[in-house]
């Protein structure tokens, strides 16, 4: 048995379990209420979207395949009314294709069925950590650099003066990679820094979400001026739009 007293220790943060499936439902109901967060869930997409609209989540976790629904839609939907709000999905659906169109509709995080409650706890806790970090950020700072400049109260990124709404993984990208200008920062840095973890099978993640970063800042995705591959490393930021290797 877990840490009793670790069970016991509520916090304040308030999740929202979106799944079909009776049985995989009501075991992340157990098992992230006795990690001590306060738990709401829905049976179908159409309950989760009006749940997660109704009310305020910390975090969403949410299966793909349901009925009235699809994942996917009430992701985009949660995303255009909550920006900041962050989703994991947890899905059978485990192809690179699925977790692209994943992320593009505005997911943070994808773990794919069957998954091990201690991974869930995991990714829960790093998006939790992540959105925290984000508060404590001052409202009112103002990074600029070059072309760039990004505005962490909105989430938002401005470029050659036009105003750029970011997901939240995509702004911490964007944030983490502002702190090493001009200077190569590795995936697992991203992954540490972003995610708060490391793992060789989550590179393909980070490599989406970099992706559609790019598509947002760049006007050439396939002659990049800001946002451009280290082979072998990972990437690197050049706001004044000069790149050596």
């Amino acid at each position: 048995m877990n840490n009793i007293s670790e069970q016991h220790q509520k916090t304040n943060k308030r999740l929202l379990i979106v799944d079909d499936d009776k049985q995989i439902r009501e075991l992340l109901v157990f098992d992230i209420e006795s990690s001590g967060y306060n738990v709401d869930f829905a049976t179908d997409g159409l309950e989760g979207l009006q749940k997660a609209l109704e009310n305020n989540y910390d975090l969403i976790l949410l299966d793909v395949m349901m009925p009235k629904m699809n994942g996917y839609d009430v992701c985009k939907n949660i995303r255009i009314a909550k920006p900041n709000t962050p989703i994991l999905m947890l899905t059978a659906k485990g192809t690179i294709e699925d977790k692209t169109e994943g992320f593009d509709c505005g997911a943070d995080d994808y773990l794919i069925k069957p998954f091990e409650i201690q991974e869930v706890l995991l990714r829960i806790r790093a998006l939790l950590r992540r959105g925290n970090n984000a508060e404590t950020k001052n409202s009112k700072e103002i990074l600029r650099a070059g072309d760039i400049e990004i505005l962490p109260d909105s989430l938002e990124t401005v470029v050659l003066d036009k105003k750029i709404k970011l997901t939240p993984t995509e702004f911490e990208i964007l944030y983490c990679l502002m702190q090493h200008i001009n200077t190569p920062v590795t995936l697992a840095t991203l992954l540490n820094e972003v995610w708060g973890y490391d793992s060789d099978e989550d590179v393909r993640m980070v490599r989406v979400h970099v992706g559609g970063l790019r598509q947002k800042i760049e006007q050439n995705t396939r002659n990049p001026k800001y946002l451009h591959t280290v082979v072998n490393v990972g990437y690197k930021l050049t706001p004044f739009g000069k790149f050596e290797c």
